[in-house]
């Protein structure tokens, strides 16, 4: 009898690996409309060292609920093939991988094995047995280990990963770009209004394809895993009880999973949480190249369409000391941070989404967003990046 599938952010770093693993394989297979045939699932068996009943399990599973960690290993009992490692051993395989096998000199296997087998004894800890080591290392990401291995280089050649400059969306939540932006305006506290000499953040997120703001996110704290989570818990689900929190009568259909997220490479965009989050539900995450910021132009754009907006407000500091002049920027401070919240979507979904896109020649508002699918938004696909929130706060 099979075990319900574990909670994808309760499971190990092993189970997880292996998820990963058979998503690879079985994700195109369950995502055909017809029926898997014999050939095609023997050659997943061979993959994934599983037997072709397994491979068929494994497919219904994924049909059923299309996320990473239903394929995790789940079933009562143990298999022919499954290992039952002690915790402790589990941790000096997984540190060893990472200290002594995944470097540039590219030591062989039995080498790790050893260096495993050493620490097992220090600690008075079974030794694991040499294919056991070598199944842990097998679960890592391929790349992952031909880049520590080889170089950045090969693992380029080898995989070919997609390109930043190739990303010409067709529908709507195929590429969601998300950035960050420090607010050229001072706010003022909500009991004495008085000007808190504090400018905030804003973290946006774009559909490139409609060109329509997914959600957004303003605070005082510096770009986080926090924020980002934020933004992006808001872009996923609908916004209906958003906006009548703040008595807004205005329409702001964009919700649902993207299918990639576009990242520069900022720490917050490369945090453990947000990676399993987006692979739990098949979200690919992109990254521009270093020091190329005109791979994230849309977003840039907004960005800079949202400051040339906020620059009209009272508190504004604008962008640089000549522009500002003698502007008494603290004196003139008069919106509190939840009132930039309720200017920010008025200026987005009252202006920005009604206004003609040069790029597309008509506003992302109008009939963009029903252009093309989209996967459908609930409180549950919301759970990743909401979880990711609650690492964040609790880390």
């Amino acid at each position: 009898m099979q075990k319900l599938c574990p909670a994808w952010q309760d499971l190990t770093n092993v189970h997880w690996r292996e998820a990963c693993r058979r998503e690879a394989v079985i994700r195109p297979l369950a995502e055909r409309q017809e029926p898997v045939s014999r050939e095609a699932a023997l050659q997943a068996a061979e993959a994934l060292g599983l037997s072709p009943r397994m491979v068929y399990r494994l497919v219904a599973r994924f049909r059923r609920r299309p996320q990473v960690s239903s394929l995790a290993p789940g079933v009562r009992g143990r298999g022919s093939r499954s290992r039952a490692l002690d915790p402790q051993v589990e941790t000096i395989i997984a540190s060893a991988i990472k200290e002594v096998y995944l470097r540039p000199e590219r030591p062989p296997l039995v080498e790790l094995w050893r260096a495993v087998g050493r620490q097992c004894l220090t600690r008075g800890l079974k030794m694991p047995a040499y294919h056991t080591v070598a199944a842990c290392v097998r679960q890592y990401d391929a790349r992952a280990v031909v880049q520590a291995r080889a170089g950045a280089a090969a693992a380029r050649q080898r995989y070919g990963p997609l390109k930043a400059s190739s990303l010409q969306p067709g529908w709507p939540l195929e590429v969601v770009q998300i950035d960050h932006t420090r607010l050229d305006v001072l706010v003022v506290d909500e009991v004495e209004r008085q000007p808190l000499g504090r400018r905030p953040w804003l973290t946006l997120a774009i559909d490139v394809a409609s060109r329509v703001v997914t959600g957004f996110h303003v605070a005082f704290e510096w770009p986080s895993s926090l924020t980002v989570a934020l933004a992006l818990t808001q872009a996923v689900l609908p916004k209906g009880g958003w906006l009548s929190e703040r008595q807004l009568a205005l329409s702001w259909p964009a919700a649902g999973l993207p299918e990639a997220l576009h990242l520069d490479n900022a720490a917050e965009f490369k945090a453990e949480a947000l990676e399993r989050g987006a692979r739990e539900y098949g979200v690919q995450l992109l990254y521009r190249p270093p020091g190329r910021p005109h791979f994230g132009g849309h977003i840039e754009r907004l960005i800079g369409t949202m400051m040339g907006a906020v620059h009209l407000l009272p508190g504004t500091t604008f962008s640089d000391p000549q522009e500002k002049g003698a502007y008494p920027s603290e004196k003139g401070a008069a919106l509190t941070l939840a009132e930039l919240e309720r200017w920010l979507a008025l200026q987005i979904l009252g202006v920005y989404h009604q206004s003609v896109h040069a790029g597309l020649g008509r506003p992302p508002g109008k009939r963009a967003w029903s252009a093309g699918p989209g996967r459908c938004a609930s409180p549950k696909t919301g759970s990743a990046f909401s979880w990711i929130f609650y690492r964040a706060s609790a880390g």
